[in-house]
């Protein structure tokens, strides 16, 4: 029989998109990272094909033993390389994660303190993501401009006032450590409890990059397992209490997961090995080339937010575009050239300017994983000047950014592994 149109056109796209995100564009969302050649390989095995419904070793199905040793092996490494006490990588993404701490720490009703908007909280932390759907009610602490950041005076008066169930720093957009260890005590002294979403930023703290939560007071650490930590999508769940971790644990099934996608777990094991030996050096230099690109880029007349703090100390950095058009438009044109960015609001830009805000959120992490160092760094930013401010065509700059980018081909800060020795007849591994 011949292949059919539809099948054609799946394998064809497939082809393409691994063509042009991997060979061809200069990709700087801040939420988004590769996997190491070995890690792929693992993913791409038969534990896609099974279900593991429960914890290692007490489940609800039979012919589990394997995945109970890697599902083990995993959390055991993920304790060691964070350090926390326990985890749970059954959530298949960091808002199941939070989904999971928040349903345990809040009733229908009550009351979650959060990071501002303008201080990078996540959508689950609000009324418009998980918070609303499980009925709490979520209030935002105070904001300081000068420090962009959670103004913690006012925080720590309002978590006195109005002693909420839990408070939540972390979250999606932010340039700069949320003050964890300046709240904590307030926290617990009206008997909340902190939860720290570390999804963008859990790889810095592996790597040393950044304080581990955990040690400075939160009693949840929430994360994504593939952003500045470069493994497979998903999430997790960690903490030092062993009382209320065993709590939220037994939410995550039968509440939030079903089966937890058990590919997953070879691969984040894998991920955090390679962690576990080059993450110190992976981590600096996320953080370098970081603040490279803002330094890069505020030479080159782009206004870098946050220029009286030294720019940022994560992955991340965001540019005020709204004199060049806004982060709709210049976010197209550099897509358009290959360099592949997100539009996003800033603290200045309203609610309502969602759709074309005035920032652009970058992020250095995975073109540091394929090895960019600085000088490379302040090349793509003479690349994003071509098309945002000099409008150079961007089909001109997008075969200088092709041309860049066969440089930086392989994936760095992981092992040199003979995979071959490990392939079998039924399970192709896709290298």
């Amino acid at each position: 029989m011949e292949i059919p149109n539809e099948l054609e056109k799946v394998l064809q796209l497939t082809k393409e998109q691994n063509t042009w995100r991997r060979t061809q564009t200069i990709n700087l969302i801040a939420s988004e990272n590769v996997m190491s050649p070995t890690a792929e390989a693992v993913y791409m095995s038969d534990f896609m094909s099974r279900y593991a419904e429960g914890k290692p070793y007490k489940r609800f199905y039979q012919g589990t033993k394997y995945v109970d040793e890697i599902e083990t092996l995993a959390i055991n490494l993920m304790n060691e390389v964070t350090p926390a006490k326990f985890s749970d990588l059954r959530p298949i993404s960091g808002t199941l994660a939070n989904a999971a701490v928040f349903r345990i720490l809040a009733k229908p009703g009550d009351k979650a303190l959060i990071a501002p908007v303008q201080a990078g909280s996540h959508v689950s932390h609000t009324k418009f993501g998980t918070l609303g759907a499980l009925g709490i009610e979520h209030i935002e602490m105070p904001y300081d401009k000068e420090n962009m950041n959670v103004d913690i005076d006012k925080a720590a008066k309002m978590i006195e006032e109005i002693k909420p169930k839990f408070v939540v720093l972390g979250g999606s957009l932010y340039l700069f450590p949320h003050p964890t260890k300046e709240l904590a005590p307030y926290v617990h002294s009206v008997g909340a409890k902190l939860v720290y979403d570390a999804a963008h930023v859990y790889g810095l703290i592996v790597g040393k990059a950044w304080s581990n939560p955990l040690d400075e007071g939160a009693d949840f650490m929430t994360t994504s397992t593939h952003k500045t930590f470069p493994g497979p999508q998903g999430g997790s769940i960690l903490s030092n209490d062993e009382t209320i971790f065993k709590e939220v644990s037994r939410t995550i099934f039968p509440w939030f997961v079903s089966n937890h996608h058990l590919h997953r777990l070879p691969a984040t094991a894998v991920a955090l090995i390679e962690m576990k030996y080059f993450g110190k050096d992976y981590a600096s230099q996320i953080t370098k080339n970081a603040k490279k690109l803002a330094e890069s880029l505020a030479e080159r007349g782009f206004k870098v937010v946050g220029e009286h703090l030294g720019y940022t100390k994560s992955h991340q950095v965001a540019v005020n575009v709204r004199e060049l058009g806004g982060g709709a438009k210049i976010a197209k044109m550099l897509e358009e050239a290959n360099i592949i960015v997100n539009k996003n609001l800033l603290p200045c830009d309203k609610p309502e300017d969602v759709n074309n805000p005035s920032g652009l959120r970058i992020g250095v992490q995975e073109m540091t994983r394929y090895g960019m160092k600085e000088d490379d760094i302040e090349e793509v930013a003479e690349l994003i000047k071509k098309v945002a401010i000099d409008n150079k065509d961007p089909k001109d700059v997008k075969k200088e950014v092709i041309a860049l980018r066969q440089k930086f081909l392989d994936v760095k800060y992981t092992f040199n592994v003979d995979l071959s020795s490990y392939s079998t007849k039924s399970i192709p591994m896709i290298i």
